[in-house]
């Protein structure tokens, strides 16, 4: 794994966490205005609502699995592990971690594992 390919898949898992960050802060003033606008609201908003926050918290659940998944791609990169598979230890195809730059496995290995799943 050369080093400009992998200081360009830092700046880009830096940048998904910026953004990531960014709309789950964004996210979390919407579940305030939710929370602050229930009182006063017959069942059918109050249903509504429930729903609405049971989304933000999924969605919020998601991205924090995400940051974690950015957050040990970078502890990978800053280890000079990056881009080798946690099973097999082979190198994980470039194509790949273009997609999928967080990616802990080849997908041979990846697909096993979900396979398993």
């Amino acid at each position: 794994m050369g080093k400009d390919f992998t200081q360009e898949m830092k700046e880009k898992l830096l940048a998904q966490k910026k953004e990531i960050l960014e709309h789950l802060a964004s996210t979390n003033s919407d579940f305030e205005k939710l929370l602050e606008g229930g009182e006063g609201q017959d069942s059918i908003d109050l249903a509504s609502d429930d729903i609405d926050r049971k989304l933000l918290d999924a969605i919020g659940s998601k991205n924090m699995n995400r940051i974690t998944l950015i957050d040990n791609a970078l502890s990978r990169i800053n280890q000079n592990k990056y881009g080798l598979c946690i099973s097999c230890g082979k190198k994980i195809p470039e194509e790949r971690l273009k997609a999928l730059p967080y990616a802990l496995k080849c997908v041979e290995c990846q697909s096993h594992s979900e396979r398993r799943r």
